[in-house]
């Protein structure tokens, strides 16, 4: 497909499909290079700080950002109970649907990831959606404190094109147990500085929160235009 990307097939339509599902639209400033479908974490909300933060940098650098809610999440916005996550098949269903109809409307290069929870889930189905690209941040190879159970079978085989931006302390998935995993050759990692699970680096690094979410935003923006 061409690499000029359009924003939608349907402008009008795409704006009543967002309206009616409940999703979040951030266009691309100009010419968008891709669109990017970014789903939250296990614990927060696709309009959390940290996902209207990263969704406007991502924005900015070039990329539309789409963000839509688990059924879990959807409904604790309905009735503010709080309940764990749904189980991993109606997840995955999810994400097959919601990829279903954004790729009816929207033209260009289609990426598919998440924070945490989300981008695991993205990793599962990227192969068999064909998905252009796949951007996880925060990867959660494991469970906290158990390195020695991780969660990469898959990865070792993923044929998607692949960004994994990851805090080196990250208590789910740190520098060192990571790089002692397979990982298939299609999946690149950026690592960040004594950056934690939201990329939140410690002070005595000499990097502040705000450069490592900007870069985290660079390299997505760089890697979706490639």
């Amino acid at each position: 497909m061409d690499k000029q990307h359009k924003a939608s097939i349907d402008g009008d339509q795409w704006a009543q499909c967002v309206r009616d599902h409940g999703w979040l639209w951030n266009a691309a400033s100009g010419k968008a290079s891709a669109t990017l479908i970014l789903a939250h974490g296990a614990g927060a909300p696709m309009d959390s700080g940290w996902m209207n933060d990263m969704a406007a940098r991502l924005a900015a650098q070039g990329g539309n950002v789409l963000r839509f809610e688990f059924p879990y999440m959807a409904q604790r916005r309905i009735d503010g109970s709080k309940r764990p996550p749904n189980p991993a098949p109606k997840l995955l269903e999810c994400w097959r649907e919601v990829y279903a109809l954004v790729r009816r409307h929207v033209a260009g290069r289609l990426a598919i990831g998440g924070k945490s929870m989300g981008g695991r889930m993205a990793s599962l189905l990227a192969d068999e959606l064909g998905a252009d690209a796949l951007v996880c941040l925060g990867y959660p190879f494991y469970a906290v404190g158990k390195p020695e159970k991780p969660r990469v079978e898959h990865l070792a085989g993923l044929k998607t094109r692949t960004l994994i931006v990851q805090g080196e302390r990250d208590a789910l998935g740190n520098r060192e147990a990571v790089e002692g995993y397979t990982l298939s050759p299609s999946i690149e990692v950026m690592w960040l500085v004594a950056g934690d699970h939201d990329l939140k680096p410690l002070k005595a690094s000499g990097f502040s929160h705000e450069q490592h979410l900007d870069a985290a935003a660079g390299r997505v923006a760089t890697f979706l235009g490639q």
